[in-house]
């Protein structure tokens, strides 16, 4: 009976044992975790777990500083070539226009804007990380936006025969003209490539219940598969159609999402393969936009 009655004993202080230093870890890692940790207060284990972890901390975050400078020397560098690329790229744009006779011209015209829009993608894709000190709110006229891009795809369109039908661009809407332009840009060429040759383009604007301003670019072209319409934002996707032809690089209407979600921009897709498809641009209104700002 004695024996039973030590065993038990041992058991209730082994277990007091336990529950002791049970709180006393827990109050020490709570300490730890938290960041009030006094070392002295430590175990030797857990100054030794403590120095391990600051350690690896200080490598990663050395190691993450040095990948961010490496980045952003690249993107500096990418950005100097694309500035490089310009000069002559202006050149060949004063050189074309002296050309004849006008069919040499025109063709030549026509892979000048496709290099153009190529370098216009790759930049904008490099300052897309840093749009938001790239960004400035103002009040922006559709029209003078939309009668821009649609000059200067102009040759671009008389070669495929395309005419555009432009109706009801009167509205002002807050955002970034220049992001702006660049969003439109990827979709109009978008439409100009993918559109039936002797087809119309309809651009346009409406407003929904909520007083969002809505603009609509339309085309009567090959349209999107409906296997292939969910994943028409993502990176480097060219769907069905986009396998067919060498000219498709799945980055423009990517590019257009990620600089449309930066500015409160919501795109919109409908298609219908062998119909056409309708892209539609849905800004914020103000109080939307200055909220998603913290203004």
């Amino acid at each position: 009976m004695s024996i039973q009655y030590i065993n038990v004993i041992n058991i209730l202080i082994f277990l007091l044992f336990l529950l002791w230093r049970y709180v006393k870890e827990m109050k020490q890692l709570r300490l730890l975790c938290s960041g009030g940790a006094v070392v002295g207060d430590l175990s030797p284990f857990q100054q030794k777990i403590l120095q391990q972890v600051t350690r690896t901390i200080d490598e990663l975050e050395q190691q993450i500083n040095k990948q961010k400078i490496d980045a952003l020397e690249r993107q500096d560098e990418i950005i100097a070539w694309v500035h490089e690329m310009k000069s002559p790229m202006t050149a060949m744009k004063l050189m074309s226009d002296q050309i004849e006779p006008y069919t040499l011209k025109e063709r030549m015209e026509n892979e000048w804007i496709r290099i153009h829009l190529l370098l216009d993608q790759q930049l904008h894709a490099t300052r897309l990380s840093t749009i938001e000190k790239d960004n400035r709110l103002e009040k922006v006229a559709l029209q003078s936006v939309v009668y821009k891009e649609i000059g200067e795809l102009r040759s671009w369109c008389f070669e495929k025969g395309i005419g555009i039908e432009v109706d009801k661009l009167e509205d002002i809407v807050t955002t970034d003209s220049k992001w702006l332009a660049f969003i439109f840009r990827q979709i109009f060429s978008n439409a100009v490539k993918y559109s039936k040759p002797n087809t119309e383009i309809h651009i346009y604007t409406a407003r929904d219940t909520k007083g969002h301003v809505l603009l609509y670019v339309q085309d009567f072209g090959c349209g999107i598969a409906a296997e292939d319409l969910p994943r028409v934002f993502q990176k480097s996707y060219t769907g069905t159609i986009g396998r067919e032809t060498t000219a498709a690089t799945g980055m423009g209407l990517y590019l257009a999402k990620q600089s449309a979600e930066k500015l409160g921009i919501r795109l919109k897709v409908e298609s219908q393969e062998g119909v056409g498809t309708t892209v539609a641009i849905q800004f914020p209104l103000n109080n939307e936009y200055l909220k998603s700002y913290g203004m």
